[in-house]
């Protein structure tokens, strides 16, 4: 069975995520999206409002799970026995970086590969921290979020 994981902060889930789990769906058996738990970092949104908000997005698809974890994402790819973890790449400074943590992610655990997935052009400059920007300044983020996690927000 070919299991992966895209993990994440989803601090909130954007348009651009959706697209990239979409366009993985087909090439899984199974995905958990794992909403990553950082203690030294100050969320947004509750770890429960994201899963909640995943889950309202996702709702229809069964090959989809979400869930939270703590700790490296190599561990948690072993606790779920994911094979492969899946990354968004919008341009090539995101690259770089993915590019650094899936060679270290490699050297820790070789038996989880990682996965590149190309934003499409629209969502190239489309992120969490901008749309919390946004959302801190009471500006509408409708046109960036999915419609099913706007009631969470």
């Amino acid at each position: 069975m070919n299991i992966a994981l895209f993990p994440g902060s989803f601090d909130p889930v954007t348009k651009a995520h959706v697209d990239i789990v979409k366009r993985s769906v087909g090439l899984f058996d199974k995905i958990y999206i794992g909403i990553g738990v950082n203690s030294s970092k100050t969320s947004f949104l509750s770890i429960e409002k994201r899963q909640q908000m995943l889950r309202s997005v996702f709702e229809h698809e069964p090959k989809i799970h979400i869930i939270a974890y703590e700790g490296l994402t190599v561990d948690f790819c072993r606790s779920i026995d994911a094979n492969y973890m899946i990354r968004g790449i919008r341009t090539v400074s995101d690259f770089e970086y993915e590019k650094g943590i899936a060679q270290m992610n490699h050297t820790l655990a070789p038996d989880v590969e990682s996965i590149f997935i190309v934003s499409k052009p629209g969502y190239s400059a489309l992120s969490s921290t901008i749309v919390r920007e946004i959302m801190r300044h009471n500006g509408d983020v409708s046109q960036f979020i999915p419609k099913e996690a706007l009631a969470f927000l």
